[in-house]
């Protein structure tokens, strides 16, 4: 069976024992975001929460994310796409820089609580021979590009390799490494990310982790249906609907939440690691190329195309989920994610009535 549509939230019931719940709301709430105060100034700053009710921010949004493959230069003139491109690497390098700025955010890995330092040094993967780290996140092409390092390392043919992809075997984590060589390899590596619309990536987990892995169906699933639907006990867990897991994910500790949809900054903490430079999904090729090049891999290397049953989320699919989950439940998961939205330069999702009604 398919996840169920994106229809109105059951009420929310008890959860078992109040664990959830008591992390994400209790005292332990400030690992939501690592600067609860920088949070505030947010808020107060810009009337973040009345924007978001009244949609403004979706409406105004950052510059485009997608400039045309292709770009050129013509009598040595920036073209338009590339400017646009240009400016919205700025604003996210200005964003960053003002964020991490704040005296109470971390400088280094070392700062981090141990629980954080070992969930970015788990998704960091080590290419010795190319000198280069690489901070995954699930939902971002992840899986390509763990396929170009075993490709780069000698331990896959060809990108192009059909077969179920192995995420721990002949891949090197900066975690399993020793702190000096940690340390020397975050200081001296060419170090890159890429990120992708925080909504489309919790959709795209969403419909393929419950539309499609029963491993995901049995272990989150049936908890999830348990928790939220009136007699929801006899669910196999591959009917979860949308806004169920969206209310699941408001009552999870963040720092607790499976890498899936852990926010990008949990995963991958652009504070703590100064990124040499964030792709994006939206520019996926065009991005990925860049990096390369930039690290001078053989030129049979090449990044890999779409597989034939990936099922894309395209904008008419998160327009028709969105519109059809509660905004309260939009409203307050926002905060949990606002870090990915503001660093990364992406437009707060727009729920407005108009918008809705296209």
């Amino acid at each position: 069976m398919q996840p169920r549509g994106p229809g109105p939230a059951e009420p929310r019931r008890a959860l078992p024992s109040g664990r959830s719940r008591a992390r994400s709301r209790g005292a332990a709430g400030a690992a939501l975001l690592p600067s609860m105060l920088m949070f505030g100034v947010i808020l107060a700053s810009s009337g973040l929460l009345l924007m978001i009710e009244r949609g403004i921010l979706a409406q105004v949004g950052p510059p485009p994310l997608h400039p045309p493959a292709g770009l050129s230069r013509r009598d040595g003139r920036d073209s338009p796409a590339e400017l646009e491109l240009e400016v919205l690497r700025d604003t996210r390098n200005r964003t960053i820089r003002a964020l991490c700025g704040q005296r109470s955010m971390p400088r280094s890995v070392w700062e981090l609580p141990p629980g954080q330092r070992r969930t970015v040094l788990r998704h960091l993967l080590v290419s010795d021979k190319y000198r280069f780290l690489y901070c995954y996140v699930p939902k971002v092409a992840c899986s390509n590009w763990k396929r170009i390092l075993k490709v780069l390392d000698g331990a896959l043919e060809s990108v192009d390799v059909q077969g179920k992809m192995d995420h721990k075997s002949d891949l090197v984590f900066l975690g399993d490494m020793k702190p000096e060589e940690i340390s020397y390899r975050l200081k001296h590596y060419y170090k890159f990310i890429f990120v992708r619309n925080p909504m489309e990536r919790l959709l795209s987990a969403y419909r393929n982790k419950f539309g499609e892995i029963k491993e995901y169906q049995q272990k989150y699933g049936v908890e999830i249906v348990r928790r939220y639907r009136k007699n929801g006990g006899n669910s196999a867990g591959d009917d979860v609907s949308f806004s169920e897991f969206l209310q699941y994910l408001l009552d999870e500790d963040v720092e607790h939440m499976n890498e899936h949809w852990m926010p990008i900054y949990n995963l991958c903490q652009p504070c703590a690691v100064r990124y040499d430079f964030i792709g994006s999904y939206e520019r996926l090729h065009a991005d990925a190329n860049h990096v390369l090049e930039h690290i001078q891999s053989p030129s049979f290397v090449r990044f890999p195309e779409r597989q034939a049953w990936y099922k894309p989320v395209t904008a008419e699919t998160l327009h028709y989920y969105l519109c059809n989950t509660q905004r309260r439940l939009l409203r307050e998961l926002l905060p949990k994610y606002i870090l990915d939205f503001s660093l990364f330069a992406y437009p707060l999702p727009n729920i407005t009535s108009e918008f809705c009604r296209q």
